[in-house]
Parts: C-alpha cells; sequence; structure tokens
C-alpha cells in the first residue's frame, strides 16, 4: 500500500459541520455513495446509512456515539479460551469483497434485512482499492469462517460489519485487529452504535462533541495504515 494516501480530508466540502447535525443526527442526504463522498464523511466523524436499495443514503454523525477504548476492554473466559484454543489462521485485506458479501448476507434476528446495499458495496470496494478500507479474515484451514470490515481515516478505525460461521469467530476477529490497533499506537475505535454484544466487550458511548474532539485527537497522531 502506498505511504502517500492522504490521512484524512482537512476541509470539508460535501457535508455540514456535524457538530450542527439535525435531527436523529442526519447530517445529509445523497443519492449516491461514492469514494470521495466516504473519504470526507470518515474524516469528519460521519457515517452513512442507508436503509434499502431505492432510497436515499443518509449520513450520520449521532448525538451518541459508541467507541471501544481498549483499556476499558473485556475478554469473557469463554472468548479467552477461544481465543488459546482455536488454532484459527487469521489474515488483513486478503478477502475484502467476499468479507463484505458475507457481511451483508448474514442473519441478524433484529434487523429485517441489511443496510450494506449493492450501493454500498461497490463504494466500499472501491475505497479498498484506494487503501482506506480494510477486512480481517478468520481461516480454518483454507475455509472462512469469520470476518469484519471498516474504514481507517484520520488516525480512526470505524468498524462497520461483522459476520461468522463459527462461534467466537467474528469476536477473534475484532481481538486480532485491536492488537493491531494497538501496535500502532492507537487506543481505542468506533464502532458507531453500540450493541449489547460489543457493551459486555467494554464499549460504551459519548457525546458528538467528545467523539468529535477524540477524532481531532486522532488525526494529530494519525499514521498510515501500514
Amino acid at each position: 500500500m502506498s505511504q502517500k494516501l492522504k490521512l484524512y480530508k482537512e476541509r470539508r466540502e460535501f457535508f455540514m459541520d456535524p457538530n450542527f447535525a439535525l435531527a436523529e443526527g442526519v447530517v445529509a442526504v445523497s443519492e449516491e455513495v461514492t469514494p470521495d463522498l466516504l473519504f470526507e464523511a470518515y474524516s469528519f466523524g460521519i457515517f452513512p446509512w442507508p436503509h434499502n436499495e431505492k432510497d436515499p443514503v443518509l449520513w450520520f454523525c449521532p448525538e451518541k456515539r459508541a467507541v471501544l477504548e481498549f483499556d476499558r476492554l473485556h475478554i469473557a473466559s469463554s472468548l479467552a479460551k477461544a481465543q488459546r484454543r482455536a488454532g484459527w489462521q487469521f489474515t488483513m485485506d486478503r478477502e475484502f469483497a467476499t468479507v463484505v458479501e458475507r457481511c451483508a448476507s448474514a442473519k441478524r434476528p433484529d434487523q429485517a434485512g441489511t443496510w450494506i446495499i449493492e450501493r454500498m458495496k461497490h463504494a466500499y470496494l472501491q475505497l479498498f482499492r484506494q487503501g482506506y478500507a480494510h477486512s480481517v479474515e478468520c481461516w480454518n484451514g483454507d475455509q472462512l469462517i469469520g470476518g469484519l470490515y471498516g474504514v481507517y481515516v484520520g488516525g480512526v478505525f470505524s468498524a462497520e460489519s461483522m459476520f461468522y460461521e463459527k462461534p467466537n469467530a467474528s469476536k477473534l476477529c475484532l481481538l486480532h485487529l485491536i492488537g493491531y490497533l494497538q501496535k500502532r499506537g492507537m487506543s481505542w475505535l468506533d464502532i458507531q452504535m453500540l450493541t449489547p454484544h460489543m457493551k459486555r466487550m467494554g464499549a460504551h458511548e459519548v457525546s458528538r462533541s467528545l467523539f468529535l474532539k477524540m477524532l481531532e485527537a486522532a488525526k494529530r497522531e494519525a499514521r498510515p495504515w501500514l
């Protein structure tokens, strides 16, 4: 990957100031999703959340933002045991497109469909090719059994989605990612929305204003992905 990538966009061109987000955290509405829109959005703490294939895409910076600070990470004893005993292998950026597809098709009891619509898949794949989106893969031999993907811009990794075929596979991908980020000097990641699963791992919510301050601090220390 090129070391000459821009680490983040310094000025907003497409989006309003997220400090002044509208009701429910909406910052903008667009018909399309492009790599340029994604790059600017993540540079300023904004993320897309489309609801279906037909409607315009909504872009959010919610009043409450979920983050996982690594010094608050809680690893359950069962997960720690799985980490020691699983014998699975982990890779990064090896099967990005496949991970996105598997995340999109994963069954989620609390959701009727998926927000990872075709427009999103295409845009994230382009962002991956530009060096800003990344995946973690979990393998049992040559079988892909879990994965996650997200975006790294401005010194912050924003986790987007995960899938698993074997228990704990996606959680172990997350631990692998956290280990990588820690080695790069990072101390937290953005998970956007707080879920019970992530809350049990130590994630919590911060205010929009605090999140944006954390992002600005991360930008000052930002370094290339590799």
